[in-house]
């Protein structure tokens, strides 16, 4: 964090040690745990051979996306409050850990069966609510799937522009608030472009999803004439890239370039110009290497050679992407760590890109053996995003929650052992 930043988390003040050794020991063991803890959760949560099976795949995935969400208001927009940051120094990873674990599957619930189905979907959008769609005579499973897509794309947007606000305006202009007024205003105003942002890009959507076409009550999609496609499924790609851009830019990058920027708001205006830059510098290429790979996409056509799944497919991506960032900045300390700012992060890069694509062939070479989804690129029961960001989800779990333990600790903790 620079010297000029209006306001800072925990996670930036705590300091951490090593309980086993690096560069590698550590990294390759605590990939591991989170790994096996994900597989366990997919196995009784999500996996259709498992136990609830709730991969359908929008009913799980939906939850998997405000799991991400509400671990992002906990650490960044309420900075672990109602907990005393003092507590949080004191108190065993493991027991931290599972207490803020359980406010995240708490109000997840919440949010999705009081305030999306019972009222947000029942008195404003019904295709909110999985009840409410049913009552129209839907199928149960098309009523389910329906509505979990509206609230995991709330849920999308949110993972874009709920940690803008922290991470690039540094919350200027209420960076003086205490908590929870300063968490509750960040909450507000970035929920509230959420809610703009999912209008505008999502709820065109739903005109076309229904038939009749709901034409006095959404708009038609505006991108139609210019990306040949009906579907929401452009936004869902473009907006994964720009939320994939967010992280990526709080991780291997440093806040880099935007961070040299010296005072607020032009700092944050930067930031969100460059997140924005970089989402569509993903979007267009990823398209572009896909019609280099399949051929130009075809209006009308299914599956792979559709432009609304190569629109989501920029996503996946996208997020594929994110996962090798993610073990490279959580687990591997972000190395290299000893060059110039710039050095550093074009390795980084590197290094990212060139084990994602290794990622992206294992994920379709083995998934739906070790996962239970379905072979191949584009069957609608092959929805990669799901298990990629609930691994995502373990690794905030043991890096923002548990400090990393067992393979590292609060500094001062551990040297009092």
């Amino acid at each position: 964090m620079s010297a000029n930043a209006l306001d800072t988390l925990w996670l930036e003040e705590r300091k951490l040690t090593d309980l086993i050794k690096q560069p590698v020991i550590r990294g390759i063991l605590d990939t591991l745990l989170a790994f096996a803890v994900f597989m366990g959760l997919w196995w009784v949560f999500m996996d259709p051979r498992g136990v609830l099976r709730w991969y359908t795949p929008q009913y799980g995935y939906m939850y998997i996306r405000w799991l991400l969400i509400i671990a992002i208001w906990q650490v960044y927009i309420f900075n672990f409050w109602p907990f005393k940051l003092e507590w949080m120094e004191k108190a065993h990873p493991l027991k931290k850990g599972l207490i803020l674990i359980a406010i995240n599957f708490a109000v997840t619930g919440l949010l999705v069966w009081v305030f999306y189905y019972n009222i947000f979907g029942k008195l404003a959008i019904p295709y909110f609510s999985w009840p409410e769609l049913k009552k129209t005579g839907l199928s149960d499973f098309f009523s389910r799937e329906y509505s979990s897509l509206a609230i995991l794309m709330m849920a999308a947007i949110a993972s874009w522009l709920s940690p803008i606000w922290p991470s690039a305006f540094e919350n200027y202009p209420w960076h003086k608030l205490k908590q929870p007024a300063k968490g509750l205003t960040v909450f507000a105003v970035t929920f509230l472009l959420t809610t703009y942002a999912y209008l505008i890009f999502m709820h065109p959507h739903y005109r076309v999803l229904f038939y009749p076409w709901q034409e006095y009550t959404a708009a038609f999609p505006w991108w139609y004439n210019s990306f040949h496609t009906l579907s929401g499924n452009f936004n869902v790609g473009w907006i994964m890239c720009a939320t994939v851009s967010v992280w990526l830019t709080e991780t291997i990058l440093e806040r880099y370039p935007f961070r040299l920027v010296r005072s607020q708001p032009w700092r944050g205006i930067a930031g969100f110009l460059f997140i924005l830059l970089l989402a569509f510098i993903l979007f267009f290429s990823f398209v572009f290497f896909q019609d280099m790979v399949w051929g130009v996409s075809v209006e009308g056509a299914k599956r792979i050679m559709a432009p609304d799944w190569r629109y989501l497919h920029t996503g996946e991506l996208a997020v594929i992407l994110l996962t090798v960032g993610l073990v490279l900045y959580f687990y591997f300390d972000n190395w290299p760590r000893k060059f110039s700012t710039e050095v550093n992060i074009l390795i980084r890069v590197a290094i990212t890109i060139v084990v994602a694509v290794g990622l992206h062939w294992a994920y379709y070479k083995y998934s739906h053996q070790l996962l239970g989804t379905q072979a191949g690129y584009s069957h609608p029961q092959q929805f990669p995003m799901a298990p990629v960001i609930l691994f995502i989800n373990v690794m905030l779990y043991h890096n923002w929650f548990m400090d990393g333990w067992p393979g590292k600790r609060i500094k001062r903790e551990a040297e009092a052992l």
